[in-house]
């Protein structure tokens, strides 16, 4: 079982009078929520958690999901206090011209904050992807030779736009500056503008390819620092030299993945560095990108139970806000452990689940849509309840499915 609890940036109190305060209102609990959010404010009976922490999120290195006991749970505690400044836009002179091609975070950030909770997936995607990072840091830290053992260092994600590819890359980082915090100090989060490097003298990108990863390779001798740098839509930079060669692509593309091929290979060496890549055309990618790729996994369309997920997430938000009445919504484990029957306590969760299904191909961004088009278009107060709300996203679903059906036919 692991926490993790922001600190409230003006808080002055140690980690070890923090983590002891938590344990003790953890042991004083029945039971604990799984991937919640628990607000400190919401502790109404003890001043240290209101005054000094912000949230704190339980979860476990298992499947297990919802609840659990909290009599005879081994608690690893990670805390941590937010960086909150935005991004800052990484540029490099091209001739006369400042291109910006990247952007660039300090982690864990206030931007990605809360990302890796709601991000719902059927199997156990999050964790194997955070598995994979700590073996290959404890591979790196250790010496295993790599001419042994290969690996290097590259996950490469891929499926239809709207999946949530990027923000699992984000929020992976994030994640893994929390988790290794004995390791690492901070982490730097460089993403790619993958464009910009395609300048208007097109025989440059080969160049700017070098010249970014020359600068990304000053960060990485900082070796308390974890490196991460994302390059989205891969396929931009690592196009098919098959395509190149059979004329339909400039020769010049060949210099761009000679170039990217060449900087992969020559910073997996470093023991702090970690490369997410991004793809909706996995067709396009060069085959020797694909095959440095350590992990190549596929995301798809949510399923009805991770859909459920997304509105669950999406409707307690919307109490908290104050826009929706606090109302009793159960969460899917909840709804399985009641056998899905019907009773009073349980229709509005059963409708939720009902929208769920007529949900099914709608991509997770325009999921997460749903609630804001749903009061824009169908509610005439700033205030509701949750029986009119479901009414409500129920209208805004059908028009979403019927204006993506429309959209398929042109």
């Amino acid at each position: 079982m692991s926490t993790s609890q922001q600190f409230d940036c003006f808080s002055t109190l140690s980690k070890e009078i923090i983590e002891e305060t938590i344990n003790a209102e953890f042991k004083s609990l029945n039971e604990i929520c799984l991937d919640t959010i628990l607000y400190g404010k919401d502790f109404v009976n003890n001043i240290v958690l209101q005054n000094h922490v912000q949230s704190i999120i339980c979860s476990s290195n298992y499947i297990e999901k919802g609840k659990i006991k909290a009599e005879g749970a081994i608690f690893r505690y990670y805390i941590y206090r937010l960086v909150q400044e935005g991004a800052a836009t990484e540029t490099m002179r091209c001739d006369s011209d400042e291109l910006p091609v990247a952007s660039h975070w300090l982690l864990p950030a206030q931007d990605f904050h809360y990302m890796w909770e709601n991000l719902y997936y059927d199997c156990d995607i999050k964790n194997n992807l955070l598995r994979f990072v700590e073996t290959t840091m404890l591979f790196s830290d250790l010496a295993v030779n790599s001419n042994i053992i290969s690996w290097n260092k590259v996950v490469l994600l891929h499926g239809p736009p709207g999946t949530g590819k990027t923000s699992m890359c984000k929020a992976l980082a994030q994640k893994a500056v929390i988790r290794m915090r004995d390791r690492f100090t901070h982490g730097e989060f460089i993403e790619i503008n993958s464009h910009s490097l395609f300048s208007k003298w097109f025989s440059e990108s080969g160049k700017l390819v070098m010249k970014l990863f020359d600068e990304i390779k000053n960060l990485v001798q900082n070796e308390r620092a974890l490196v991460c740098i994302l390059i989205d839509e891969v396929e931009s930079l690592a196009h098919a030299r098959k395509s190149c060669n059979n004329g339909t692509e400039p020769s010049d593309s060949i210099r761009v993945v000679n170039a990217l091929l060449t900087q992969l290979d020559q910073i997996k060496r470093f023991p702090n560095v970690l490369i997410l890549t991004t793809s909706n055309m996995t067709e396009a990618i060069d085959l020797a990108f694909i095959d440095r790729a350590d992990i190549k996994q596929y995301l798809g369309y949510p399923s009805e139970v991770a859909i459920y997920n997304i509105y669950y997430s999406c409707l307690k938000e919307l109490m908290k806000s104050g826009i929706l009445k606090h109302e009793e919504i159960f969460d899917i484990s909840q709804l399985k452990l009641f056998g899905y029957t019907e009773d009073s306590n349980t229709k509005n969760s059963l409708k939720l689940l009902e929208l769920s299904r007529i949900s099914e191909g709608l991509t997770g961004r325009t999921l997460r849509k749903i609630p804001f088009l749903a009061h824009a278009l169908h509610l005439s107060t700033n205030k509701t309840t949750l029986s009119k709300f479901l009414k409500a996203m129920h209208l805004a679903i059908l028009k979403q499915v019927q204006q993506e059906g429309e959209l398929q036919q042109i």
